[in-house]
């Protein structure tokens, strides 16, 4: 019997030490709309969930939660705030929710290339907007990538080579006041209508158009009812991925550390998968539909003179020197006299 006792006693001790062993392990909860199957979800499982696993040896691990499953992305970092997860993904724009910390990251025609939108949100930018982010909205930005690169016009009405050819058409636009004020500089009509009900709104002519990422029309098909592209670039699609700050703040130096590694690793597989991916879908859709067309320089001008508005309404949301300065490392001096002429700069 005295054996038997202190078996069980060993084993009872085994077990608890399992246990303790078990709950000393961190789980951060991730929420997003991305998903396995696109660039940016394969990019997220590969690059992060099962990195962070191997880089701690499991000691910290990332639950994620995709398509949206448990909230959008606005609700996404109300729960993080909440403490019901702790990291989350959205659109720089849904960001807006919390503040303009990375308001600057929307603005059109802030970047003239996908590379050039890659190194600068990459490098000091980023980590000055990310550092406002925690000053400001209690949220611990770690990475600032693209999904689906800039945003390009696809409409059902004919061809659009320069602004005025968009003179009256009925674009859709999202419920942000920038792309309102561009989308009416322009010459459009802009109407705001669900993305869920734009593949049917077009095919009855409630819209005419749409300005967004390539990779993500195609996805939804629209380019089987707007047959008539326009490469203007513009509108960065921006994303980001943040941590609540005060759970951040509560992981161990070393934790924080492994955090940190995979969210690195994450971005710049999330950036050169993006590229590929808006490269490939491009190409594909320009033998499907009737006309993809690239504005001549002259052409580009008057897009990006149209843009100056929407700069303006946004003025007071984004710091004009970091804006200038990105500009200035692009070589885009003729748009920063024109915004400072305009009072945007």
């Amino acid at each position: 019997m005295r054996r038997n006792l202190i078996t069980a006693v060993a084993v009872a001790g085994a077990l608890s030490l399992g246990a303790a062993a078990a709950s000393a392990n961190t789980v951060l909860k991730l929420g997003t709309v991305a998903f396995p199957g696109i660039p940016l979800g394969d990019s997220m499982q590969e690059a992060l969930v099962d990195n962070i696993n191997t880089i701690s040896g499991g000691k910290l691990t990332i639950e994620p939660h995709y398509r949206g499953s448990i909230c959008g992305e606005q609700k996404c970092g109300e729960q993080a705030n909440q403490g019901l997860l702790a990291l989350w993904t959205s659109s720089t724009a849904n960001f807006g929710n919390f503040g303009t910390a990375l308001a600057i990251f929307d603005l059109p025609y802030l970047f003239k290339t996908l590379s050039d939108a890659d190194k600068v949100a990459n490098g000091w930018l980023g980590d000055a907007r990310c550092e406002v982010a925690a000053n400001t909205t209690q949220h611990r930005c770690f990475e600032i990538f693209a999904s689906g690169g800039f945003r390009h016009l696809g409409n059902a009405k004919g061809p659009v080579h320069h602004p005025d050819d968009l003179k009256g058409v009925k674009m859709r636009v999202t419920k942000s006041p920038i792309e309102y004020t561009l989308i009416k500089a322009w010459g459009a009509v802009p109407i705001p209508y669900d993305w869920t009900q734009l593949y049917q709104g077009l095919q009855t002519g409630v819209v005419e158009g749409q300005y967004v990422q390539v990779p993500w029309q195609r996805i939804a098909k629209l380019h089987e009812v707007t047959k008539y592209y326009t490469g203007i670039g513009g509108s960065w699609g921006g994303n980001h991925i943040s941590m609540d700050l005060r759970q951040y703040k509560k992981l161990s130096d070393q934790e924080k550390g492994w955090l940190r590694k995979a969210m690195t690793e994450y971005g710049d597989v999330a950036r050169a998968r993006d590229q590929a991916w808006v490269i490939e879908t491009t190409e594909k859709m320009k033998t499907e539909i009737t006309e993809w067309y690239d504005p001549n320089p002259e052409e580009m001008t008057a897009w990006r003179k149209g843009a100056i508005g929407a700069w303006k309404k946004a003025k007071g949301t984004y710091d004009g020197k970091q804006a200038e300065r990105a500009l200035a490392e692009q070589g885009l001096d003729g748009f920063i006299v024109a915004l400072k002429q305009a009072g945007a700069l």
